[in-house]
């Protein structure tokens, strides 16, 4: 049941405590969390009686009211005592009599218990053990306050020999990634307004996300609909702050009604933080703010902006000043505030929160002065920029161009052309993007050099170097490097050094583009210029991988993203490149568990073509179905910016797809689509492989001698060293199919070995046609002991499983069984695969429930 997510080991607890019999189990938790979805799940599996009550909320509870239903059910004495208002100590050795024959009494919501009946509990938790029978009590711990008659229960029974307790918490982040997943929703978003409560998770994602579900809004109102009204308008005022509020800030906006806040905090409705107050879910919160009169809400909310506008101590939080600002409709002051909460959020590194602030401010900036609006809309391009936004990016670059052309300001113009290429680009409108930059190079070279010619330069080495002009982007980069350097500043000197070096890197100059990359972020990390660290890490990172030096590539992607993530600024294209280095090294399942949470999240058409690309490629090499939409979809993406590096890359796809699937054809039509393009930009990997296609499918092929090193080796026909060299770079499917191009038996099934270890079952089913062509025999494929375990693992997987499960490493592991360290990463990641999890701790688990471990 998807709403008994992390309750097993608490079922398994109560399971204990009915075979161990009288027992009396406090069971606490919130409201919400679950209390009642575990005790009647635990239920549904005794056989014996079940006797259920429950305490009622009313004003005046029913003396001793969960009894009268299990007295109803069990007759007898129980019934008579009950039914005369006996003593409650009368009524509870009737009942502990009752329970001598073995029984489950589910007793529930024990926060709302008379007197009678917790004096019942009393006798009865002291004589549990006496009987054959499990009770379940549960309550609301965040109800049940210090001086609660039910807190005195629990203390007087904590030393009963029967008596125990268990406390339901709050559901994970990944239990409510889980229930998300299958909506379509966003696990963290829930999960920050729930905190992980299941009713509150549950509600959200059965009425939909985006509102608040009307379940949730009742169970709240009905929970404070008992308060006075001097509790509940204090209610009201804190429900108008987000997060806490503090006391002074109470006692400024609602005066004496501060002495109303016990009802509150009995009511579960709020909880204490030091100095301030503070509601236990944020969905309760906006529950009371809803429920709030529209009038009362925004007056409210400026004497809120007054008070936060001056505090007793510190600085004003501009933040929160625009937030209740907006609420209060000042216009004036929402301008204000909002963006001066941007400019230090984009100081801080807060991205996200800069982009919001400023997006918040211009909703309302009809009225500024056109150069204000111009700057505003500036200040948001560049922040909604790092952060993945870019349509929104662009359209407020585009205004801000517009705006200060009709100001004349030529400088600012031209600088604003010059920053729209880069967002254009990102969704593949290049032929926009190169017009500005265009633009705003003749419009600036007009006016005196300054920085803002230095940074269209730049912008022009940057296109340049996408479309793998590579001489041109070196020639413009230099142009913004002298610049930079005329006029001391190093942000453009560090950016202009990480265009030279990706356009030296990209024109085989690789090691002394590198050096200038590497200088880049030197400088970048001396002067702490984040959006310089970010560019450099990103180029080493996706530039090293089209070149195939993927371990170089991989560190530099992984450093680029948790730099980007700590910083809030959106890392999907390079977590794309990522998952393209997994497929070539072979972690086929690492990379399409990413290029799936890519495609599930993000528009943005770079990220969407590598991430394509990576899951056709595993798709392809596997035999899954789905390659051809995923490279479909990916060709169509790649067809507006007519980029080498996109259309390369994918037409390569394709056509490997294409000869997999028995059709030399199209393979050769794939690869023809771009081989001109390859060889003009005289790109060596993309010119190998589009040329390899063509030869395998029989096609005649003039290929130039500078084509990187393996397919050189393997158009010459050179198996073995192509083999070699493959390996050498860690991608041991490209090793494997140059073997498998070899003209001895030994060869054809080293690569057949190979193709079956990492699940290569199409290159696998060629290899053996090839060998059966030859009269060999031809090894059935799985060996008879991968075929005796249930999850088809090899004897060595087994051996490496073992290990991991003990807690080795992969470096401990290859020492251990004397493998190489690449040798044993593979065959980890094949384990996963097979076993279909996630992680080590997961994959020993599951060997343990399949007997894996166990000798044999």
């Amino acid at each position: 049941m998807s709403d008994l997510l992390e309750r097993a080991e608490l079922l398994g607890q109560l399971e204990g405590a009915w075979s161990a019999c009288g027992k009396l189990v406090f069971i606490a938790g919130e409201a919400g969390v679950g209390k009642t979805s575990l005790v009647r799940a635990f239920a549904a599996g005794v056989e014996e009686r079940v006797l259920e009550g429950a305490c009622e909320n009313l004003t005046t509870p029913t003396p001793l009211g969960p009894f009268l239903e299990i007295a109803v059910a069990t007759g007898g004495e129980l019934a008579a005592r009950v039914a005369a208002d006996d003593e409650p100590r009368h009524v509870a050795l009737a009942l502990v009599a009752e329970l001598r024959r073995r029984a489950v009494v589910v007793l529930e919501d024990l926060q709302w218990a008379d007197q009678a009946t917790l004096d019942v509990l009393r006798v009865l938790g002291r004589r549990i053990d006496s009987t054959g029978a499990l009770v379940l009590a549960t309550y609301r711990e965040d109800e049940v306050e210090a001086e609660h008659p039910l807190r005195v229960v629990l203390g007087e029974l904590a030393s009963a020999q029967g008596v125990t307790r268990l406390c339901v918490p709050r559901l994970s982040l990944e239990a409510v990634r889980a229930l998300a997943d299958p909506h379509g929703a966003d696990a963290e978003s829930i999960y920050r307004l729930t905190h992980g409560n299941a009713f509150y998770v549950t509600e959200i994602l059965a009425s939909g996300v985006g509102s608040l579900p009307e379940t949730v809004r009742d169970a709240v109102l009905a929970r404070v609909a008992g308060l006075g009204p001097g509790a509940r308008q204090l209610l009201d005022v804190a429900a108008l702050v987000p997060t806490r509020a503090e006391l002074w800030l109470l006692r400024a906006v609602a005066g004496e009604l501060l002495e109303c806040l016990e009802p509150c905090f009995a009511s579960g409705m709020l909880r204490a933080e030091r100095d301030a107050v503070a509601f236990r879910h944020e969905l309760a919160r906006l529950a009371l703010e809803e429920a709030v009169a529209p009038q009362r809400r925004q007056s409210l909310h400026a004497a809120v902006l007054t008070a936060l506008a001056a505090p007793p101590i510190g600085a004003p939080d501009a933040s929160r000043l625009a937030h209740h600002a907006e609420q209060a409709d000042d216009t004036a002051a929402l301008l204000e505030y909002a963006s001066e909460a941007g400019r230090q959020a984009a100081i801080a590194g807060a991205h996200r929160e800069a982009a919001a602030q400023y997006a918040r401010a211009l909703r309302h900036a009809r009225a500024l002065p056109e150069a204000k609006r111009a700057a505003l809309l500036a200040a948001f391009a560049q922040e909604a920029q790092l952060v993945g936004l870019d349509d929104d990016a662009i359209e407020a670059r585009r205004s801000a161009v517009t705006l200060y052309g009709a100001l004349g300001d030529r400088t600012a113009e031209g600088l604003h052309l010059a920053r729209l290429t880069v967002p254009c680009i990102s969704i593949g409108l290049n032929a926009e993007a190169e017009e500005a930059s265009r633009e705003a190079i003749a419009l600036l070279e007009q006016l005196p050099a300054g920085l803002e010619l230095a940074e269209a330069y730049c912008a022009q080495a940057y296109m340049r170097m996408l479309g793998r002009d590579n001489a041109e982007g070196v020639f413009w980069g230099e142009k913004a490097v002298a610049l930079a350097r005329r006029f001391g500043d190093r942000e453009l000197l560090s950016f202009g050094l990480n265009l030279i070096g990706a356009s030296k890197m990209m024109g085989g100059e690789i090691e002394a583009g590198i050096t200038n990359l590497l200088r880049s972020l030197e400088i970048a990390r001396e002067d702490s210029l984040e959006q310089r660290i970010v560019s450099a890490l990103s180029m080493l990172g996706t530039g090293l991988g089209e070149i195939f030096e993927l371990e170089r590539a991989e560190r530099y992607l992984r450093e680029h993203i948790a730099f980007a993530e700590e910083r809030e600024i959106d890392p999907s294209y390079q977590q794309a490149w990522l998952a393209l280095v997994h497929v070539y090294r072979g972690f086929w399942e690492e990379a399409s568990e990413l290029a799936h949470a890519l495609l599930a999240r993000h528009d943005a058409a770079i990220t969407r073509i590598s991430a394509l690309i990576a899951l056709g490629r595993v798709r392809t090499r596997r035999g899954d179905p789905g390659a051809d939409a995923a490279l479909d979809e990916a060709l169509e993406l790649a067809r507006s910016g007519a980029h080498l590096q996109r259309l390369g890359h994918v037409h390569a796809a394709r056509a490997e797809s294409a000869w997999l699937a028995g059709d030399p054809g199209r393979a050769a039509a794939e690869a023809r689509a771009a081989y001109p393009l390859a060889v003009e930009k005289r790109h060596p990997w993309f010119t190998g492989e589009l040329a390899y296609w063509q030869r395998r499918a029989g096609e005649s092929v003039d290929v130039p001698d500078w084509v990187a090193e393996p397919y050189r080796l393997q158009l010459a026909r050179e198996a073995r060293a192509a083999a070699h060299a493959w390996s050498s770079l860690l991608c041991p499917y490209e090793a494997a199919r140059a073997l498998a191009e070899a003209e001895d038996k030994d060869a054809l099934l080293g690569a057949l070995t190979a193709f079956d270890g990492v699940g290569a079952r199409p290159a696998a089913t060629l290899v053996r046609r090839e060998l059966r062509g030859r009269g060999e025999s031809v090894p059935r494929g799985l060996r008879p002991t991968t075929r005796a375990n249930p999850a088809d693992l090899t004897t060595r997987q087994v051996e490496v499983l073992r290990l991991v499960a003990q807690g080795l490493q992969n470096s401990e592991v290859a020492e251990r069984l004397v493998l190489s360290r690449r040798t044993v990463d593979h065959h980890v990641s094949a384990i996963l695969r097979k076993l279909d999890v996630r992680t080590r701790g997961e994959a020993s688990a599951r060997a343990i429930r399949l007997g894996l471990l166990e000798d044999r």
